[in-house]
């Protein structure tokens, strides 16, 4: 696995330990077995990044930790991959698009079109259960990791353009065909919040700035009673709920950045996967951060399938 950071050679094991806790309730424990019983002949697509690959990672193993013998089956279609569980004929899928729109493969290069979603994008989210999307950390290359040759707006066609406006403009478009195209009686549908990086130590107040996330083995200090630093709010965030706000049906924000800013301990660093060369502070060890996500999913999914 990619980010399996124990497999990768990761010496320490303290950042398996931390549980994320809120002040004001106690959360019921995530049950794989009750999660795949109230789930039974239906499916769950994860959409979106690398990122969006970790939380899918992290919950097929949830899954599956809980029936280590039970029959599975994993498939792999166009970059949509499939593991079902059998004897409940429940599917967990991942599909890779990190922009949620259309982007194309042309003769004269690499097409991003912010109006559009694609046909084999929309069949997916057309027959899955339970959607959760994600997106924004392939909007933040530029330079040569520059993810296109061209953004397609409407009539007009640019090399390049503000990357605010452009996630905004590609997330109006999605958030259209969502509302357009899913039947919200039948499925949920949620949006991720962004996750944090942590690149530089600075960052949560130590001198040496050249410092990354690899030498960090405690989460962020935070004392009841105290607000703790926003590391830096995503640019993106912000457009993501405000594009939320203006939906007329009913898309939850699974709301994992704060919790997630605390645990600076919790990234690969240089245990990550030969897909993932260099100091990883990015991505996220599993088992670990995204374990806290699924159980807040799980959570929201026990509000529904009662």
């Amino acid at each position: 696995m990619h980010f399996d950071c124990q497999r990768n050679g990761r010496p320490d094991q303290q950042y398996l330990k931390y549980r994320w806790k809120p002040f004001a309730c106690d959360l019921p424990r995530f049950s794989g077995k009750d999660l795949l019983e109230r789930m039974r002949n239906k499916s769950i697509t994860f959409i979106g990044d690398s990122i969006s690959l970790n939380q899918w990672q992290s919950l097929t193993c949830m899954l599956h930790s809980h029936h280590p013998h039970a029959a599975f089956t994993q498939d792999n279609h166009h970059g949509f991959t499939r593991f079902t569980f059998l004897n409940h004929n429940v599917s967990v899928g991942f599909s890779w698009n990190p922009f949620l729109v259309e982007k194309e493969s042309t003769s004269y290069g690499s097409v991003l079109h912010l109006d559009s979603i694609s046909d084999f994008d929309a069949n997916i989210w057309r027959h899955s259960d339970v959607l959760v999307f994600n997106s924004w950390l392939w909007w933040l290359h530029t330079g040569s990791d520059k993810p296109w040759d061209f953004i397609v707006d409407g009539d007009n066609v640019h090399r390049d353009m503000d990357r605010l406006v452009a996630y905004e403009k590609a997330l109006s478009t999605w958030a259209h065909w969502v509302e357009s195209n899913i039947d919200f009686d039948k499925t949920l549908v949620f949006f991720r919040g962004d996750s944090p990086r942590h690149p530089n130590a600075s960052y949560w107040g130590k001198n040496d700035d050249g410092k990354q996330c690899s030498e960090e083995r405690e989460p962020i200090e935070v004392r009841e009673g105290n607000e703790y630093p926003l590391i830096k709010k995503p640019a993106g965030e912000s457009i993501v709920e405000r594009i939320l706000r203006k939906m007329s049906k009913p898309v939850r924000l699974l709301d994992i950045t704060r919790l997630s800013e605390l645990r600076k301990d919790g990234h690969p660093g240089a245990y990550s996967s030969v897909h993932h060369q260099g100091m990883d502070c990015t991505h996220w060890c599993v088992p670990g951060v995204p374990d806290t996500w699924n159980h807040l999913f799980y959570i929201e999914l026990l509000r529904t399938y009662l």
